[in-house]
């Protein structure tokens, strides 16, 4: 939306304007400190922390709180770890960057690049056939085409199902052989659904996040024999959909991330929600899901506001956050952040923004939903000050550099426009630009045009 003013001592026209682009987002993941997101041209976008490499950008340790483009397009989908990254592109392949001591990348090496042990740019790791990939804390697994399950990367917990668990591999070695149609990766524990709607584990079950089984297995074993549409893998819990749309859970709970009313760990499946769960995510403490109205909801750790509740309080029951129109969501691997997709296309997150995984050009976290991409419009206002000078206002809602141009003529190109002041945001409470315009009203003069860019 565009504001327009007519003052009555002269005639001003002005409105504000960000860059936007018409893109939309069309998928989104959620890492320890870093977040990636796809947009409708197949462009893959990151920001957050970069200590390992795991944007992709060519740099080490450089964070970033706005996204910014890592590949042109034909990206189709993504996978964020604690601090490694994955993508798949159209043609099937498999890509991969960031942080590799355990071999997470699989490209055939432990990086061991003091103080960086990673690779801070994409690499190729399967060159076709691929068609689902999961991250989880320091390991990964992805899917053929036909349905066998591989993975590479930490095994000390039986996480790859390979019958050891002392082993890590850096290259992907086959799991399962077939009839594999979804997978999640937690910290220890990685899970997976067969075409039959069994819900199979294999790796540490220390708080139950595997149901009764033992505490760990190292070779696959099946957790629900039946009627298992979804699974979702937190940092030591389990969330499942079952068929008739109930959502399930265990593991650890201290922090209510179960939504079962209690703070107690438990190795039994729970039901959450008896009906009405599209789609669900499991962050390091948190949990979201969906209901088929489009509404959000969340439980567990609120430290950093991840919950998005305007709180920073834990809750043990799920909290409805946004009522309708949400279509996508994401938890924050490793730390805590959410981040979630509108109907409109639009991206928006809350919570832990340390190193800028928001996105929003602030370093500060933020227990609100707040609008990602494309950016909110600046509002721009204005009144007379005293005299002949026009004070011009304006609150981002984001952070960055903004540029107030003027100019007499709409159809002028921009470059030609007067700058008359740049101002650089960097925190939430001075997100708010002034500037005071001298002798700017007149009796009788045309009308100038304002508009509030940003770089």
């Amino acid at each position: 939306m565009k504001s327009i003013f007519k003052p009555a001592l002269a005639l001003l026209l002005l409105h504000a304007i960000a860059l936007q682009a018409a893109m939309v987002v069309t998928n989104l993941a959620a890492g320890g400190a870093h977040t990636l997101f796809v947009k409708s041209d197949g462009s893959l976008w990151a920001m957050g922390a970069n200590n390992s490499g795991q944007l992709g950008d060519g740099s080490f340790n450089t964070s970033t709180n706005k996204p910014e483009q890592i590949v042109p397009g034909g990206v189709t989908a993504i996978a964020a770890g604690d601090q490694h990254s994955l993508f798949l592109k159209s043609d099937g392949s498999l890509w991969a960057m960031g942080y590799n001591a355990f071999g997470q990348l699989g490209d055939g090496t432990f990086s061991v690049n003091f103080p960086y042990y990673g690779t801070n740019r994409p690499e190729q790791i399967v060159p076709g056939g691929v068609t689902a990939i999961t991250a989880g804390s320091e390991h990964s697994l992805f899917v053929k085409s036909d349905g066998s399950l591989w993975g590479m990367g930490w095994n000390t917990e039986g996480e790859l199902g390979d019958g050891t668990s002392n082993g890590n591999t850096n290259k992907p070695e086959q799991i399962v052989s077939n009839g594999v149609v979804a997978i999640a990766a937690g910290c220890w524990h990685s899970l997976f659904l067969k075409s039959d709607g069994s819900l199979w584990g294999m790796g540490a079950n220390t708080h139950g996040q595997l149901g009764d089984r033992i505490d760990i297995t190292n070779r696959p074993a099946q957790l629900i024999p039946s009627n298992v549409v979804a699974v979702a893998a937190g940092y030591l819990h389990t969330l499942f959909l079952k068929s008739d749309s109930s959502l399930w859970a265990m593991g650890y709970n201290v922090d209510g991330e179960l939504g079962n009313g209690t703070f107690s760990s438990t190795n039994k499946p729970q039901l959450i929600v008896s009906n009405g769960v599209t789609r669900i995510a499991a962050g390091d403490s948190h949990s979201l899901f969906l209901k088929s109205d489009g509404s959000l909801w969340a439980m567990g750790n609120n430290v950093d506001g991840q919950l998005g509740n305007g709180t920073f309080n834990p809750t043990n029951r799920p909290e409805q956050v946004v009522a309708s129109g949400v279509v996508a969501i994401a938890a924050g691997a490793g730390c805590y952040h959410s981040l979630f997709l509108k109907s409109d296309g639009s991206l928006w997150g809350m919570g832990y923004n340390g190193p800028g995984p928001l996105g929003d050009g602030f370093n500060s976290n933020y227990p609100l939903p707040e609008q990602i991409f494309p950016p909110p419009e600046p509002v721009l206002t204005c009144c007379v000050s005293s005299g002949t000078n026009l004070q011009v206002k304006a609150t981002p809602q984001f952070g960055g550099t903004f540029v107030l141009l003027a100019s007499t003529n709409l159809g002028q190109p921009r470059s030609q426009w007067i700058p008359f002041v740049t101002n650089s945001i960097t925190s939430r409470p001075t997100n708010a630009l002034s500037v005071t315009l001298t002798n700017a009203v007149k009796a009788g003069t045309a009308g100038h045009f304002f508009i509030l860019k940003s770089q």
